[in-house]
């Protein structure tokens, strides 16, 4: 099924910096399956940890990293490896990198936000106040300010992801959300564990959306008002 594939929504893996996490990749969810021990194995290589980025005060960095050039890390952010983050980065102040974090060039993790176990592709944009785990963004992702792209059940079973009323198991119990190129998210959206958003699709803020949304959509919220009469009250 195509809608299953990672060539649906990302075509632009190739311009990606460690696109060998794609490689022999054909569903969406195995790039995260071996994430831990691609990033183990390729930081272990590196002869530097940090090639010329610069990082603010009170920063927490431990575990196995690299950290490339021209990337700027803000006050009071803490990172743990295995995470590898690309050329012209910004992390903004209060940002907690996760373990298994592949963040790829020009891209931006919002103040206070959080990313774990992850692939933020190039140019990808996580505003402040987010939560993105276990998950992949395409190249120019957007996701708005305070959006949660939950990644595990309540009861804690595997996630599965539903297209056209069929499951499919994704054979891990954490699982985000894999957003296709371009696609955005607004402000104060949150995504459901399994949720598939194909490339250049808008969804509008507050929303919550679950399963398979297709490309080239946008998402607008329904929403009614109730309004009454309300009797003046001077306020403290």
């Amino acid at each position: 099924m195509e809608e299953l594939k990672l060539e649906y929504y990302f075509k632009q893996m190739k311009e990606f910096r460690e696109k060998e996490i794609f490689e022999n990749c054909t569903y969406i969810w195995e790039p995260l399956n071996k994430i831990n021990d691609y990033l183990n194995k390729k930081v272990v290589e590196q002869d530097v940890k940090i090639n010329k980025a610069t990082t603010g005060e009170f920063c927490s960095i431990t575990g196995n990293y690299f950290i490339d050039e021209g990337t700027k890390i803000g006050a009071n952010v803490t990172i743990q490896g295995p995470v590898i983050i690309g050329k012209n980065v910004e992390i903004q102040s209060g940002a907690l990198i996760r373990p298994g974090t592949i963040i790829g060039d020009n891209c931006v993790v919002g103040h206070g936000s959080e990313v774990k176990h992850a692939i933020l592709q190039n140019k990808s944009k996580v505003a402040s106040l987010d939560f993105v785990g276990d998950s992949i963004l395409g190249k120019s992702t957007r996701i708005g300010s305070g959006c949660i792209l939950a990644n595990r059940r309540f009861d804690q079973k595997n996630i599965e992801i539903k297209i056209d009323g069929k499951k499919h198991d994704t054979g891990t119990d954490f699982f985000g959300a894999i957003v296709g190129d371009s696609t955005r998210l607004g402000a104060n959206c949150a995504t459901l564990p399994g949720t598939c958003i194909g490339p250049y699709t808008w969804i509008l803020p507050t929303l919550q959306v679950r399963g398979f949304i297709p490309a080239e959509k946008r998402i607008l919220p329904k929403t009614e008002y109730i309004i009454q009469d309300n009797p003046k009250t001077e306020l403290k």
